[in-house]
Order: structure tokens, then sequence, then C-alpha cells
């Protein structure tokens, strides 16, 4: 098997991106449900204490409410048990905050216990995959909760209050299941079916033209969306819907591997009825039952310990912890800490140049925020009531447009952030704004800086593991491809094998790409298990062991 790439090749030249930072992309198909879902979930608390005269508890019951921004994409079993999680962790570091700032006013500790707590939070969201908005939610609540006037004895009152908070907003995610109990399945599958539609019709127009190999990116992209399809469709009980999606998703995976050979329009057919409230399309296929046995081998397979998928994120969260706190300390002097380790915080993702982009996207969203928040403070401090529907309205618009680009989302989430530190009191609208300028250039420059001084050298190795993975998966593929019957539950497993390891060799690459001060990467190696692989997988659809309909005749694995 062909080396890695020589010690003596030079190591690529590697640049922080700015075109394309800032443009639009398209919304989220559900973009409208965590809108919805956040207003439903925050405005009966909220309007509950204006109500009482109490609107100074806000940030307690915005603690949980804002949970009801999570696992939008998972079916209902599995977002039960999500939001769960997520309304015990938001609660869990509320009481660590709270704690703390009973027992000490030093801004200095403060600082730091906010630090390790986003570092924390931000680990844990990365491993367990939570999704959108990640780590953003909780660090924001505990970092102001940090710097919040507190008591041991008011400790538990603050709590409980998050914690009714919490559960409303996990009756308010639940909630959409009573109408649409496969909404979220159904969604997984018919994106599945769009993107390898996609792909099948750029490879056949690239076959067309004779230009080479159809855009590795479509074939990326339909890939990951048929991972997820079936990550979602795991997920789920075992009920004839199901069954009914994974053949669906079997398709896409069909028209992956073999792309001049589908269909692309019918693909497009069944996602569309899948958007709807009719029943999931039925394939009256007889040999669909084999197609389904690679499912049942994936169900055998233990999940990865927790601890094994945060191993993987430490130097992630050294960056964060150690951006975090040098973030607060140099904004100490200079305004509310705790804005400065937020936007610190907000900025690591998965490499450096993401972060990068990350960081600008931020500034940006903050800078047009404040002014926002200029031009609607007037009315805003006419009286609470203002405070509490400006607030609402926020809220609404920023996950309406989180979606199209980080920054348009934040020039929301920036002036609702500074209406509710007015909850308890109302401040001075040019203090506030010059503080949060100055703390969220600080926090993006320091935070930027700290990304950089930590190094994430793994990135490389998981990049050699990936491929041997890959490799090997295809290497046992090719073995059964030459037997003179394999097994349709070995064939079809290690089909599945296969593409799970491609899936995850192109996610590891793209990652590591981002980073730098590491040795050059084995791009070649990568782009050659790649198109071996696809091959093979090819071969494995069109065998007749599989589906006993189509020759692997003239298919090199």
């Amino acid at each position: 098997m062909p080396s890695a790439t020589a010690p003596s090749t030079p190591r690529p030249r590697r640049r922080l991106p700015l075109a394309g930072v800032l443009r639009l992309g398209r919304p989220s198909d559900i973009w409208f449900k965590p809108a919805l879902s956040v207003i439903a979930s925050v405005a009966p608390p909220n309007l509950t204490l204006l109500a009482l005269g109490r609107l100074d508890l806000a940030m307690y019951t915005m603690a949980g409410s804002l949970c009801a921004l999570y696992a939008h994409n998972r079916p209902y079993a599995a977002r039960a048990r999500a939001l769960a999680w997520v309304v015990l962790g938001m609660v869990g570091g509320l009481a660590v905050a709270l704690v703390t700032a009973s027992l000490t006013t030093s801004a200095v500790v403060l600082v730091t216990v906010g630090a390790l707590l986003a570092a924390v939070q931000k680990a844990l969201c990365d491993a367990t995959r939570i999704g959108p908005p990640g780590h953003v939610v909780p660090t924001f609540i505990t970092s102001a909760a940090l710097f919040a006037p507190q008591t041991l004895v008011q400790v538990p009152g603050h709590l409980a209050l998050a914690l009714v908070a919490g559960a409303w907003a996990w009756l308010v995610g639940m909630a959409p299941g009573l109408l649409r109990p496969h909404g979220p399945e159904r969604r997984a599958t018919a994106q599945a079916l769009n993107a390898a539609a996609a792909h099948a019709t750029a490879a056949q127009s690239t076959a067309v033209h004779a230009t080479g190999e159809a855009d590795p990116r479509s074939r990326a992209a339909a890939a990951a969306a048929v991972q997820a399809a079936w990550q979602t469709l795991l997920a789920t009980d075992d009920t004839p819907t199901r069954r009914a999606l994974e053949r669906l998703v079997v398709r896409a995976e069909v028209a992956l591997a073999a792309p001049d050979d589908t269909d692309p329009r019918r693909l497009r057919a069944w996602a569309r009825e899948l958007c709807g409230t009719g029943p999931v399309p039925d394939l009256d296929d007889p040999q669909a039952a084999d197609e389904l046995l690679g499912v049942e081998a994936e169900l055998a397979v233990p999940a990865r310990p927790l601890w094994a998928r945060l191993g993987p994120l430490a130097p992630i969260a050294v960056r964060t912890a150690l951006g975090c706190t040098l973030a607060g300390h140099v904004s100490l002097a200079l305004g509310r800490p705790y804005w400065a380790l937020v936007t610190a915080a907000s900025l690591y993702q998965a490499n450096l140049a993401l972060t990068w982009s990350r960081g600008i996207q931020r500034v940006v969203g903050n800078l047009l925020g404040v002014l926002l928040f200029a031009a609607v403070a007037p009315l805003a401090h006419a009286g609470q009531v203002f405070l509490v529907l400006f607030c609402l309205a926020f809220n609404f618009g920023a996950e309406a447009l989180m979606g199209r680009n980080y920054w348009l989302g934040t020039v929301c989430v920036t002036p609702m952030a500074l209406l509710i530190t007015e909850f308890a009191h109302t401040q001075q609208p040019g203090q506030l704004i010059t503080e949060r300028v100055v703390d969220t250039v600080v926090g993006a420059l320091v935070g930027f800086l700290a990304a950089v001084a930590v190094t994430n050298r793994r990135a490389g190795d998981r990049v050699e593991h990936a491929l041997t993975a890959a490799e090997r998966a295809r290497e046992h593929a090719v073995r059964l491809l030459a037997e003179p019957a394999p097994a349709p539950a070995d064939l079809e497993a290690a089909r599945r094998g296969l593409a799970a390891a491609l899936a995850d060799l192109r996610a590891t690459a793209d990652a590591a790409a981002g980073e730098w001060w590491q040795r050059a990467l084995p791009q070649e190696r990568v782009v050659r298990a790649e198109r071996t692989g696809h091959r093979t997988l090819a071969a494995t659809v069109r065998h007749p062991g599989l589906h006993g309909t189509t020759s692997a005749e003239g298919i090199r694995p």
C-alpha cells in the first residue's frame, strides 16, 4: 500500500478565508420550528413574571426556556431523552455558577470558573452532537449568572424556576409529535433523497460532457445526508414506517454508489411525498428484506462510550478554556467580562479556519446588533412590557435568520442579550453599547489568538486512523465480492460499514485541512481511498448477491 506523504514534502500554505465568510445561504427547511418553539417556551414564563412584577427573575426562567432550541432534527423518542439531558445540563451549569457567585465576588475566580464551564460545555455538546445552538446558550446563561448578585439562600429558588421553565420547554419541544409523529425521520430521509438526486444529476451531466469525475463536493454532501438519515432512523423504534423509510434511504445509497443508473426525478418525487402528511411511498420490492440486513448489523454494534468521543476534543476544549480565561481577564478593566468570555467561547469550531470565519461573523453581527439596540432602546424603555415583547421578537428573529449565516442571526441575538440585562433595572444605552463593542472586539481577538497558540496536532493522526479504517473496510468488501456466493447479510453489512468509513474520512479530512502548524496531510492518499472506496460501493450495490437484479460485471472494486 502506498505510504503517506514523504517527510520532504513541503507543508501547504494555509490561508485564513475571507471570501464567502458573510455570504448568505439558504434557510433551513425547518427554520420556523425552533423560532416558534422558543417563542412558545419563553413567552409564558416571562409574561407571568411581568404580571407578578418580578421580571428581575427572568434570567433564571430563560435558562430553562432556551432549552427549546435544541434537538429539532431528532426523532421524538430520541428528542425526549436529548431535551431532558439538555435541561439537566443547563440547570447543572447554572447551579455551579450561582453557588460560585454566592461564595465569592472575586472577578478573577468568576472568570476562571466561567472559562472552565465554557470548556466543559463545548466538549460535551460536541461529543454528544446535540447540534445548534451548541454550547453558546448554556455558556451565555452560566456566564451571566456568575456576575449576578447572589446568596446561597436564593440558589434553590432560582434553580427551581429554571427547572420549571425547562420542563415547559420540554413539553414545547415534544408537542409537534402529536400532529406528525414521524416528521423528523421523514425530513431526514427526504434530505438524503434530494442530496442523492443532486449528486446523480451532477454525475450524469459530467458523463454527458465527458469532463471527468463528478464534483466530489456533491458526493460528499450526499454521503453526509445519507449517513445523517441512517443515524436518525437508527434512533427510532422498529415500526412499519421506519422500515419503509429505511428502504428509501437504501435507494439514496444506491444512487450515491451508482449515480449513472439513477433516475433523479424519481428520488425527488419520493422526497416531495415525504415532506407532506401522506403515507410513506411503498416501493413494493420483494427483495427489500435483504437490503435491511445491514441495519440489523449496525444496531448490534455498541455505541462508542462518551469518554472515547471526548478524547479527540481535548485541543478544542483547551482552546476554549484558555481563550475564555484570557479574554475575561483582559476585559476586567474595560467592562463586563462575561461578554468577552461568551464572545471567545462562541468562536471555537472544528478547526482554526472555521474559528477565524466565526470570529469575523461574530464581530460583524455584534456591531450591527448594537446599532439595532440603539434604535429600539428608547421604545423598549417606555415600559417593561416593551422589554418583553422586543426580546420575544429578537428571539424569533435570531432563530429565523441564524441558518442563513451566523452573523445575521447575531444581529438579533445582540440586542436581545442587552435587553435581558435590563430586566432587573434600566441602564444607560450608551454605556451598554460601549461595553459590548469593546468586549466583543477583545473576546474575538484574544479568543482567536488562543486558538492559534493551542495547536491541534492530533488532527493529522485522526486522518491517518480514518484512512486506515476506510482502507480496511474496502478490503473487507473486496474479499466478499470475490467469493462465489457471499451471504447477503455479510455483503450488506460490509457495504454499510464502508459507506460510514468513507463519510467519516471526508469529515475528518475537512476538519484537519483547516488546522495550522501540522505536518502535510496525505491528500493524494485520501483522494485515492475515496475513489476506490466509492467504486467498491458501486460494485456491492450491483452485485447479484445483494439485490438479485443486477450484475457487478464491468465494475472494478
